[in-house]
């Protein structure tokens, strides 16, 4: 889960569109696959789960566009202050709509979300990228007003990229800037591989190899960052 940057927020959501309906962790079970460790962690980590808001033409009078018909705002209230990423793609898979999630632990909320869509190959079937995280606030927290948003799916994007640890480059497209981030996202873990390699090797010609592979994915990353 990639931690955003600043400005951190948290947004408000309109009452009408306010649902307030607890959600079984077992209806979450029904549409696997679940397997029984999964479970161990649904019961350890999250105390309960609520559908929060139905953010839909009827609720928010904006259109439906694209994929995006609903937007779902899920609030999870943790037991531990870790939440396993494979909860939350567990829920994303048994509700075939876009959810945005709020975290409560400890008088502390973040939001959640990684992007949703159906896939190209078979519609019936969702694809969801990595999660991007908020910084916890507290929960008490000043709530900013949705983003002005044409249609549903102009406010799920704007909702994404207020998540995101980097603004978006000029004419940049939500897909393109999460392409951006998620090859970031491996060359830092990449890097953080080699520099260990590096740091344990003895033979000088292989610590010369490594070295010219970490300028070289130094340089990927300062023109993917620029």
């Amino acid at each position: 889960m990639s931690q955003a940057g600043i400005p951190p927020a948290l947004f408000s959501f309109p009452a009408q569109a306010r649902v307030a309906r607890v959600v079984p962790k077992s209806k979450i079970y029904e549409h696997g696959p679940v397997t029984s460790a999964l479970r161990d962690k649904f019961v350890r980590q999250v105390e309960q789960i609520s559908w929060a808001y139905k953010l839909a033409p009827e609720t928010i009078n904006l259109p439906a566009r694209g994929s995006v018909a609903e937007i779902q705002v899920f609030d999870i209230t943790q037991k531990t202050a870790e939440l396993d990423e494979e909860l939350l793609r567990a829920i994303d898979r048994a509700i075939s709509l876009p959810i945005i999630f709020q975290l409560h632990h400890e008088q502390r909320t973040r939001m959640v979300a990684a992007f949703k869509r159906p896939s190209e190959a078979d519609a019936s079937k969702w694809v969801i990228d990595g999660y991007f995280a908020g910084n916890w606030l507290p929960a008490d927290s000043p709530r900013q007003p949705l983003p002005v948003a044409l249609d549903l799916q102009g406010l799920y994007e704007q909702l994404l990229r207020s998540l995101l640890p980097s603004p978006a480059r000029s004419g940049e497209s939500l897909p393109e800037q999460l392409q951006r981030l998620n090859r970031l996202r491996s060359l830092h873990h990449e890097y953080a591989k080699l520099d260990t390699r590096l740091h344990k090797e003895k033979q000088f010609n292989r610590k010369v190899a490594l070295n010219a592979q970490l300028r070289e994915i130094q340089n990927e990353i300062a023109d993917l960052s620029a």
